[in-house]
């Protein structure tokens, strides 16, 4: 039995794209998009590419960003006509912005339908233009072939830059508007089948050697001025390393590149480890003092007394911010993951936690709350794909969380990633506070506006999706909490002053 012509195109379609090393697909169900989905369950079923079923396409878009920004190789994602598309928006704009190749695959209507008032029929074409690397309106199966769309999306999204949007060596989003007519899919034969290609390399570019010149140090202190800044001088020479959609052009000449090589030499390197070890000694040191040994075994009572006291406190020290972020740090190996949301915290963070090799993920493209807890998922469900170790971790805020509820829906059939979702929970944007909206709002105005208080109980939100739940209000119970054993899904919520 022949497939129908959208089957027979989306099956080549996808086995196109696992040929050029495609392993990960997110799939939001849909009806025009079923021929698509059809297609990517079969190859599943064989092994050849591991799926990932999100009802909401906002959750599935950046899920498949986590998965490629973990990766570096492209991810999938499919979705339906209409609304369904535009709901890819935000994590293709994050995408372009922080350099991530990411494959949107979007079903539409056929052009007929196409601004007649058509039942989920929308203006598809073009709607990332803005964000994406390349793009395609393909014509529909039967009226003309979708043969090699697969490879020219993989190469876009990989930094080609053959494409009039391309960008030699930067990864970003690709496109491909998919339009197709009645019938919408059929049954596919066993035998269908796709050959695994190696997964893609990014386009190279052409280096900028730079010489080296003197070491630098600029110390600037407040009320410093324009002469403090390095960047402004005429003879300086200022090279950006571009892995984002945009130039790094602040001052009007900085030349781009997307990579740079630099001739470095023994004195470099000394040079480098005496300011890391002056960095190391500059940490904010939040760790307890250790127990008074002789107090505690000490025969005069009040001196005992003084000891137990003392221990009893550092026991049940409520959490702040610095030791909220100290303890997940501490936490944290080279073979975890840690995502920071666009919250207070990672400011506090930043301010406080010395180096430390872990891979560390943040949405900085675009530096929002959006999808922060979907795309921490994508991470861990890359990270630990084939049985490796280590655990993901996502550090936010309590509306960044709740902006992202829909992403702790997971399928039942699908592994559970190993995660930790650690949420502050000051009741509200506590962020606001500190930017200069609060010195001119009235605070009634800054409250309902920006600080946006809420009565969510988290708890309840946890047990709705089925993750494990802990609430801790001292340092020794959230040690105690990251690291035990982690065998799935766990939010550990823990209340901050605002």
């Amino acid at each position: 039995m022949t497939p129908a012509p959208a089957a027979d195109a989306a099956a080549s379609l996808v086995a196109e794209l696992v040929a050029h090393g495609i392993r990960d697909v997110v799939i939001s169900p849909g009806s025009r998009s079923q021929a698509l989905a059809l297609a990517a369950t079969h190859l599943a079923r064989q092994g050849v590419i591991r799926l990932h079923i999100r009802i909401d396409e906002r959750v599935a878009g950046f899920t498949a960003l986590g998965i490629a920004r973990e990766t570096r190789v492209p991810t999938a994602v499919i979705c339906t006509s209409g609304t369904a598309a535009a709901n890819l928006l935000p994590a293709a704009m994050e995408a372009f912005h922080s350099g991530v190749p990411l494959l949107l695959l979007t079903a539409d209507r056929p052009p007929e339908l196409r601004g007649v008032g058509a039942n989920q029929a929308t203006t598809q074409p073009g709607l990332f233009s803005a964000f994406v690397r390349w793009e395609h309106d393909a014509p529909v199966p039967g009226d003309g072939a979708w043969s090699g769309l697969g490879a020219q999306a993989v190469a876009a999204a990989m930094g080609a830059d053959a494409a009039p949007t391309g960008l030699a060596g930067v990864a970003g989003p690709a496109h491909l508007n998919l339009p197709m007519r009645e019938p919408l899919s059929s049954a596919l034969p066993e035998e269908y089948a796709a050959v695994t290609g190696p997964a893609p390399d990014p386009e190279t570019a052409d280096e900028v050697a730079l010489e080296r010149g003197p070491l630098t140090v600029v110390i600037a202190g407040a009320d410093a001025g324009a002469d403090a800044a390095l960047l402004r001088r005429d003879d300086v020479d200022v090279v950006a390393v571009r892995s984002g959609g945009e130039e790094l052009n602040l001052n009007g000449r900085t030349r781009a590149a997307a990579f740079v090589s630099v001739d470095r030499g023994a004195a470099d390197r000394e040079w480098l480890g005496a300011w890391m070890q002056a960095s190391a000694a500059s940490v904010v040191d939040l760790s307890e003092d250790a127990p008074d040994h002789e107090g505690l075994q000490s025969a005069d009572f009040a001196i005992r007394r003084d000891a137990v006291r003392a221990e009893l406190d550092a026991v049940r020290r409520p959490l702040d911010r610095e030791l909220l972020v100290d303890a997940v740090w501490r936490a944290t190996w080279p073979h975890d993951r840690l995502m920071f949301g666009s919250s207070r915290l990672v400011r506090v963070a930043d301010a406080v936690l010395g180096g430390k090799k872990v891979p560390v993920h943040s949405s900085r493209g675009l530096a929002g709350i959006d999808g922060t807890v979907a795309t921490a998922t994508g991470i861990a469900i890359a990270s630990q794909g084939g049985g490796a170790a280590g655990i993901t971790r996502v550090l936010l805020g309590d509306l960044a969380f709740l902006h992202d509820a829909g992403a702790l829906l997971l399928p039942p059939d699908e592994p559970e990633p190993r995660m930790q979702v650690i949420v502050g929970n000051d009741g509200g944007g506590t962020i606001f506070d500190g930017l200069e909206v609060a010195a001119s709002a009235p605070q009634e105005d800054l409250d309902r506006a920006f600080f946006t208080p809420h009565t969510v109980q988290i708890e309840q939100l946890a047990l709705a999706y089925g993750w494990e739940y802990q609430r801790v209000t001292t340092r020794t119970a959230l040690d105690q909490a990251l690291t035990s054993p982690v065998t799935s899904r766990q939010i550990i919520e823990v209340p901050l002053q605002r």
